[in-house]
């Protein structure tokens, strides 16, 4: 093909994809404002990850003073990168007043920046109370570091409990990226909504998903491929979809076993275990056992069957 030729295309092209379409105008903000940066998210995890386990992903600082001098700089990092991505997340709020200007929309990105960082403390509480499951329900885990370092349930927890907070303080978009930055990276699909507990750990992790409603308490915990996921969903006189609760109630102390489905609103009750491969869509009372149908062996001969 010749250079005119090619040129000719390329110019073509660009013309054509540089004209917006109404449908593209449709799903785009109000707003000409710049929209948030899935690279500066990125790194708003990143400093929340150095904030909370300091001794692990930076320099390890001994000295409380050197440490506190290390936090309060990223601390300051963090507050600037969380300002400006809630400002533009905030383009996409549907019940925030029309026509502000963008000093009212700074002013309340950094009043929900600020009340972010003061939940911080209690993310790390929590965080560290995963840590500790993991390290107690695999015999695999020979020590503390090698989970945090390693371990895919400790980076979908952190983004998870990063994102739930920002999720409470009704922050848009921001804490989807979040969990779905760790979704691509160890395949653990946790909404930002659901509510988890204290001492939460999945096992292996991939394939785990975890519904907008759920409810987790504290103990609990997940091996690979578990789904607590929505059986059916309600719709208005429209027939838009509604959102409602529509995923499961896990009580404390319930472990769920690998690749077993738990679907629509019911409750596990506490203390209970689901075996792996199991279709649950009712309620079990606390203590429960449920388990697999017993397999039946077909006993196939000389190909019969295949």
């Amino acid at each position: 093909m010749d250079k005119e030729t090619m040129n000719d295309v390329l110019r073509r092209n660009v013309a054509l994809l540089s004209k917006q379409t109404e449908k593209e105008v449709g799903m785009m903000p109000a707003t000409e404002a710049p929209l948030p940066s899935v690279e500066m998210v990125k790194e708003i995890v990143v400093l929340v990850k150095n904030i909370i386990f300091p001794d692990y992903f930076n320099k390890r600082q001994p000295d409380e003073s050197i440490r506190s001098y290390y936090i309060g700089v990223h601390m300051e990092q963090l507050m600037t990168l969380l300002v400006k991505q809630i400002a533009h997340g905030l383009q996409f709020c549907e019940d925030c007043e029309a026509n502000r200007t963008k000093a009212q929309v700074y002013g309340e990105a950094e009043k929900l920046a600020l009340q972010f960082v003061d939940a911080l403390p209690e993310i790390k509480r929590l965080l560290y109370t995963d840590v500790q499951a993991m390290f107690d329900n695999d015999p695999a885990a020979p020590n503390y570091g090698e989970v945090i370092f390693s371990y895919p349930c400790v980076n979908a927890m952190t983004h998870y409990r990063i994102a739930h907070k920002l999720h409470e303080l009704q922050v848009p978009v921001i804490p989807r990226i979040i969990t779905e930055l760790a979704h691509s990276k160890t395949g653990i699909d946790i909404h930002p909504g659901a509510k988890i507990g204290e001492y939460f750990s999945i096992d292996h992790g991939t394939g785990v998903v975890i519904g907008e409603t759920t409810i987790i308490g504290n103990h609990v915990t997940l091996y690979q491929g578990v789904t607590l996921g929505a059986k059916s969903f309600k719709y208005d006189e429209q027939g838009n979809m509604l959102n409602v609760p529509r995923h499961p109630i896990i009580e404390n102390n319930v472990t769920i076993y690998s690749n077993a489905s738990i679907l629509g609103r019911i409750t596990i009750g506490h203390n209970s275990v689901i075996g792996g491969n199991i279709w649950l869509t009712h309620s079990v009372p606390p203590y429960s056992r449920i388990q697999q149908s017993k397999a039946v062996d077909a006993g196939f001969t000389d190909g019969a069957g295949i």
